[in-house]
């Protein structure tokens, strides 16, 4: 899937002000994510870390998430920014709940310098589980 340059823009620069939330006290590491969904709006999203690790929450879980809780069930693109020299592409994690939502997305990873990553979710997680395996069968 290919969107106009001016929705690539749109998408980049709303993942670099959501990092601008995020709670990373631990890691340092602050990302913003950004999607597109079906119905064509925009939904933010920051890391948020806890004392816990393991009840840390991604970007781009905390935009799709948000997204879900407002009724949307299409994820179209994710843009991820992470303010690094290359750019970098979402966790398993989150390869994991995009497929839920966009199993071909268009994925956007931009950092501090000009490197730049844009593929497809599909390419970043081939062979998925999602929830065409959970389908039940007709019986014959």
């Amino acid at each position: 899937m290919k969107l106009p340059a001016p929705l690539c823009r749109k998408l980049e620069k709303a993942a670099r002000t959501a990092a601008k939330a995020s709670y990373s006290p631990y890691s340092k590491f602050r990302v913003g994510a950004a999607i597109l969904t079906g119905s064509g709006k925009v939904y933010t999203g920051a890391n948020i870390e806890n004392a816990s690790y393991g009840l840390c929450n991604c970007a781009e879980r905390t935009a799709i998430f948000t997204a879900a809780a407002a009724g949307e069930r299409t994820v179209k693109a994710v843009a991820v920014y992470t303010p690094t020299r290359t750019a970098t592409t979402p966790c398993g994690a989150c390869r994991q709940v995009i497929n839920e939502f966009g199993p071909t997305a268009l994925i956007l990873c931009v950092c501090d310098q000009p490197d730049r990553i844009e593929t497809t979710l599909d390419r970043l997680l081939p062979a998925a589980f999602g929830p065409k395996n959970l389908r039940r069968r007709r019986k014959a």
